[in-house]
């Protein structure tokens, strides 16, 4: 029920004799949560690039024709979650250079591309309208056209680029993946046979038996070719692992940071059953983030829980415009609560965050409409305060409902009995890393990348309470 998005998910493969574009396709399909409006594949065989790029789902957007017409060695793949400023095939991934010779797919964002257009115009080679993939495309693509190896262009493009990443790009021999100095988005490396994985989650690896080897460091790049695979470090790894990765994003059953998920965020339930203690009759989670939370709440309260909120699982996004009274009952439409194990009942419902407030409210409604007797609201993460710029498409800072209302003036607007979010604090020890090593900017307004020239659209007059 989140109302953030994580905009990709990106994944490469090299290895002689094996099915790239059907072991791509799963991988994909795996990293489905990163990224639900258009999905893209291009492939090689050492002569020439096959892509496909469809608007929808993964099971949408391939066909069994269209995934025998992907041949080759090589293949990187990519699914996006477009924001508002395009649609779904905007822009859409891989970035493919104009003369076919080389391939990108790009998570993360980077808030300032200053000094990538700055050196595109200075070498007379910077296009109308391009946005941060195709910037790095059109750098890269510079440096080989003037004969370099794709790999001594990365180097050279790398301190150009300002902000969170994890790329993975191909020519037709050679499979490169990179990773920003800051690893705030996840990139971990894998074998397969005689080649090898690289993918945005370890959950890609497992779906197409790869064995996991390790997560790609900040700063480091990954050359992949018929010489085997060969680390090359670009800059000093300063670790700022996304906070919002453990609390949101990635899939339980990744690892990151050596982390795994579904355990780290069953340790939030745990210490939000020792911050906030509660009498009420039962545990509700929302499906299916907070599932593993609410374990953790149970196990330390002895509170039961009930799957009181049954998830719609056929429910995806839809190119039909909803009206606005489709938009108010799209709760009704996601989740279903049952009215005989709520009726009378004292509930704890439980979810991984609040963004704009106007899903939660309804659903804290349709819980009183089903006869919950009372609705304490529990959060495994602090009041959402602060834009992001590193990759999650977030609302605008205004449009935030914990950067203009304190907690108890969200409670009244959600129509809760009480509210309560698990402190900062408590979601760093679950994590067990040590705290400067996570980036919390979306919590305290502390960016770790400078914003540059985005500085401005931060606003530090937040409620503190």
């Amino acid at each position: 029920m989140n109302e953030l998005k994580e905009k990709c998910g990106i994944v490469g493969i090299y290895g002689k004799g094996l099915p790239i574009s059907r072991l791509t396709f799963f991988s994909l399909f795996a990293l489905q949560h990163r990224g639900q409006e258009a999905s893209g594949i291009t492939t090689n065989d050492g002569q020439k690039f096959r892509t496909h790029r469809g608007r929808g789902l993964v099971s949408q957007v391939y066909t069994e024709k269209i995934i025998k017409n992907l041949t080759g060695y090589i293949g990187i793949g990519h699914n996006r979650y477009s924001t508002s400023r395009g649609g779904a095939l905007n822009h859409a991934q891989p970035v493919v250079n104009n003369n076919a010779s080389f391939a990108l797919a790009h998570n993360g964002n980077l808030p300032s591309v200053k000094a990538l257009q700055n050196f595109l115009s200075s070498k007379k080679v910077l296009k109308k309208n391009r946005n941060d993939s195709e910037l790095i495309t059109d750098a890269i693509d510079f440096y080989i056209k003037s004969g370099d190896t794709l790999p001594k262009a990365v180097k050279k493009v790398f301190p150009l680029i300002t902000g969170a990443f994890s790329i993975v790009m191909m020519n037709k021999d050679t499979l490169v993946a990179v990773r920003d100095t800051y690893e705030m988005r996840p990139l971990v490396l894998g074998k397969i046979k005689n080649g090898y994985v690289v993918a945005s989650e370890t959950c890609a690896l497992a779906t197409i038996s790869a064995s996991f080897l390790r997560e790609i460091k900040g700063g480091e790049m990954i050359v992949i070719n018929k010489k085997g695979m060969k680390s090359v470090q670009l800059a000093k790894t300063n670790p700022k692992h996304d906070i919002f990765e453990f609390v949101y994003f990635s899939r339980p059953d990744s690892v990151l940071a050596g982390k795994l998920i579904y355990e780290v965020r069953k340790n939030f339930g745990k210490i939000l059953a020792y911050e906030t203690k509660l009498k009420v009759d039962m545990i509700v989670p929302v499906p299916d983030t907070a599932v593993p939370v609410a374990l953790g709440y149970g196990e330390i309260s002895n509170i039961p829980i009930e799957m009181a909120l049954v998830k719609n699982r056929y429910v995806h996004r839809t190119f039909i415009e909803p009206d606005q009274e489709s938009r108010e009952h799209s709760v009704a439409l996601k989740l279903i609560p049952l009215k005989k194990i709520l009726r009378g009942k004292r509930i704890a419902l439980i979810d991984d965050s609040i963004v704009r407030g106007t899903t939660s409210k309804r659903l804290v409604q349709a819980l009183f409409r089903a006869g919950a007797k009372e609705v304490h609201f529990l959060v495994s993460s602090p009041p959402v305060r602060f834009p992001d710029f590193y990759g999650i498409d977030t609302p605008k800072q205004k449009e935030l409902i914990a950067s203009n209302k304190t907690v108890e003036e969200i409670r009244k607007f959600l129509g809760a009995t009480s509210l309560s979010y698990l402190s900062l604090s408590g979601l760093i020890k679950s994590i067990g890393l040590p705290k400067d090593h996570l980036s919390t900017s979306l919590f305290t307004g502390i960016y770790p990348i400078d914003l540059k020239e985005r500085t401005s659209e931060v606003n530090h007059d937040v409620p503190t309470k």
